[in-house]
């Protein structure tokens, strides 16, 4: 049986980046590849221009995430001085507004397995998890852990199954491991690794566990 990371994402806020447009930055109902990939990369100690680094992690791992509980969602508004000239075709360093989305009070349970011919072992990164390398957060610097990121390590014949031993509460699950009666969905998430801040897609598998349900936008 493959053995499966159990992760704990907890903390007063949480923000998982998605699609974002001029000062708008939204935050997507759960962590998608690209942010848990940024996440392992921190505490493996993986710099962000080590790009053959990033590489093999993305090609080492699969992941599945459980919505436990989505939270309140909560948006903070700054104004910033001097920005950038580029920005939205600014012709000076004028002062503008941008919008900012966290979840308050989320709870995840997040899945990571092996995949074949994985160069970067679950045994690195589970040591990695335990002793992070860099301090890990919770999607922006701004959104410390309430608790270690390391829950469990379980050998099991899913990750439904994983999942299902990893806390009595179940919601939405979403997965790269197809699963009988999941419904398929696309996402955008899937860094490119050398082409920074442009994402591929990818199929995901959604299923509905026990207990409470994603919250729609």
């Amino acid at each position: 049986m493959p053995d499966y990371l159990i992760l704990k994402l907890q903390g007063p806020m949480q923000a998982w980046g998605r699609e974002s447009f001029e000062g708008l930055r939204p935050s997507e109902l759960f962590p998608g590849r690209s942010a848990l990939l940024g996440l392992l990369g921190a505490c493996l100690g993986i710099d962000r221009l080590d790009r053959e680094g990033l590489q093999a992690l993305a090609s080492s791992v699969s992941i599945a995430v459980r919505v436990d509980h989505q939270g309140q969602k909560m948006t903070d508004y700054h104004t910033v001085k001097n920005a950038r000239e580029d920005y939205r075709g600014l012709k000076s360093h004028d002062t503008i507004q941008t919008w900012r989305e966290y979840w308050q009070d989320a709870f995840y349970t997040v899945a990571v397995w092996n995949d074949a011919n994985a160069s970067i072992s679950l045994d690195s990164i589970e040591l990695a998890l335990k002793r992070p390398f860099y301090t890990p957060v919770l999607g922006r610097r701004s959104c410390p852990l309430a608790r270690p990121l390391f829950d469990a390590r379980l050998s099991t014949d899913s990750v439904q199954a994983a999942l299902a031993l990893s806390g009595e509460t179940g919601g939405t699950v979403y997965s790269e491991e197809f699963t009988d009666h999941a419904i398929p969905m696309k996402k955008r998430d899937v860094p490119i690794i050398h082409q920074p801040r442009q994402f591929a897609s990818r199929t995901l598998y959604m299923t509905n566990g026990q207990g409470e349900q994603h919250v729609s936008e």
